[in-house]
């Protein structure tokens, strides 16, 4: 069926289902209409009066200031509980005769009566999407009180927006402009300079954009991942963004394709992944389309890298990560114009490698996983840790985050079932030989100026005609 007819049709049954609401369900104007609206929902047993219903209440939800939407979302949390009563009874009555029949009456009291309530409101029109949106509000709230309304609400959404549902949409220059502008707006690991930027992501031949969408929300998308097809594995992001625009010559034949970009684009569906499935969906129509393609690798920012080592170098125990000579060394990544000298970043090169190979393979965060959000996501999709590249975004955003470096993530098909189980039940990060090598990499004492003293003369390095200019420009 044609969505837009069905929203019409919902739409026109609300309407008339509104004129079979009381009157002081219509809107009175009080702050605690909302809430009886949402008592009337859960009560409610008609169709046409419950599509009503649960528009109205969309409706005076969206009315609603910041403190007013929170004032409502404590009433969820708060009000919608199962009953312990009838769960002790009905539990003793199935430990009793454990059947079939009270097996079924205790999972139907267990159940929060706010999975029902939100069943039953996502009957409006376009409440899939208000219901998202609702989500959003409850994470931005920060609120612990609201946990129990969001482990049902993340229960519903991920059932809802199961990949059987979802759909697979590549996104090129003539994706409809509504759509095109939300991925410009999206964009969370490489910022989109503008449609011409943008035109050189998706009118090469060798760029790609694929992007999941759901059936209620027809141009919003959930998920896109940007693509690369080149001829080796990339170290540095500019090698993939500073690509000139190509003339769609097909003769080409390339044999890697490099996820650059993985963006997720609805905030209330946080927590919910899609990733792992785009992905595998992506590299399936990739290897139809370009049977060439042999590897399929991620260039990875390091999000956390940065942080991380501010806080290993306060430590207490920072003697195992740092000698004091490497220490002092470490000290001028506080200026932001170190890497523009190239003494004073080969200097640091092996310290840092060796010590984001130390953040990857030996740190962990309390659930016993790598403390890295995004080696988490690829190592749980069993994919191989297989290159920490030196200055691989030298941009004022990956300077300040992980010091310049970014990574490759590997996808080897045959090994990606085995990758997973191993990070699955032990946690075991999969990484190549190269990786595990920079573990050992210390850096040699050298009787040569201070790293603070070489950026200095970096910066103050005289000219053939006597002026200063900085080292490389």
């Amino acid at each position: 069926m044609n969505v837009s007819f069905l929203q019409e049709l919902l739409t026109s049954v609300a309407e008339q289902g509104r004129q079979l609401l009381p009157r002081s369900l219509r809107g009175s104007g009080r702050e605690d209409d909302i809430a009886e609206l949402a008592g009337a929902l859960s009560s409610n047993r008609g169709e046409a009066s419950g599509v009503a219903i649960a528009s109205e209440l969309l409706r005076r939800y969206r009315s609603l200031d910041p403190a007013g939407r929170l004032d409502f979302l404590k009433f969820l949390a708060r009000t919608m509980q199962p009953d312990p009563a009838e769960v002790a009874r009905a539990a003793k009555a199935y430990l009793s005769g454990p059947e079939t029949t009270t097996l079924r009456a205790l999972q139907r009291v267990v159940e929060s009566p706010r999975i029902e309530f939100f069943r039953r409101l996502n009957l409006a029109p376009g409440a899939t999407a208000e219901i998202v949106k609702l989500r959003r509000d409850l994470l931005a709230t920060g609120d612990p009180s609201l946990g129990s309304l969001d482990s049902d609400l993340r229960h519903l959404l991920a059932s809802w927006f199961n990949r059987g549902f979802l759909v697979l949409r590549r996104i090129d220059w003539h994706t409809p402009a509504t759509i095109l502008d939300k991925i410009i707006a999206y964009e969370a690991v490489h910022e989109i300079q503008g449609w011409d930027d943008l035109r050189r992501r998706l009118d090469p031949d060798d760029r790609s954009c694929f992007a999941f969408f759901h059936p209620s929300l027809i141009d919003e998308p959930l998920i896109f991942v940007e693509v690369a097809l080149m001829d080796d594995i990339p170290g540095a992001i500019d090698e993939v963004l500073d690509e000139a625009p190509k003339n769609g010559d097909g003769s080409r034949t390339p044999t890697t394709a490099v996820f650059y970009s993985i963006s997720n684009c609805q905030e209330g569906l946080r927590g919910i992944s899609f990733g792992n499935f785009l992905i595998k969906q992506v590299v399936e129509d990739l290897v139809k389309e370009r049977p060439s393609l042999r590897t399929f690798v991620t260039l990875s920012p390091v999000p956390n890298f940065a942080d991380w080592l501010d806080a290993a170098l306060a430590g207490s125990d920072s003697g195992r990560f740092v000698s004091p000579e490497e220490r002092e060394r470490v000290a001028v990544l506080s200026d932001p114009d170190w890497a523009s000298s190239e003494a004073v970043a080969e200097g640091l090169r092996p310290l840092l490698l060796r010590l984001a190979a130390n953040y990857f393979l030996t740190e962990r965060a309390g659930d016993g996983r790598p403390l890295d959000p995004v080696a988490r996501f690829h190592l749980g999709n069993g994919a191989r840790l297989e290159r920490i590249n030196w200055l691989g975004d030298t941009s004022v955003k990956g300077l300040k985050s992980a010091h310049g470096l970014m990574v490759n993530y590997r996808y080897e098909l045959k090994d990606i079932e085995r990758n997973h189980e191993a990070y699955a039940n032990d946690g075991y990060v999969t990484a190549s030989r190269q990786v595990h090598a920079l573990l050992k990499q210390r850096a040699k004492p050298r009787a040569e100026p201070t790293t603070t003293k070489l950026l200095q003369i970096a910066r103050l390095r005289p000219t053939k005609s006597g002026a200063e200019q900085p080292e490389g420009g």
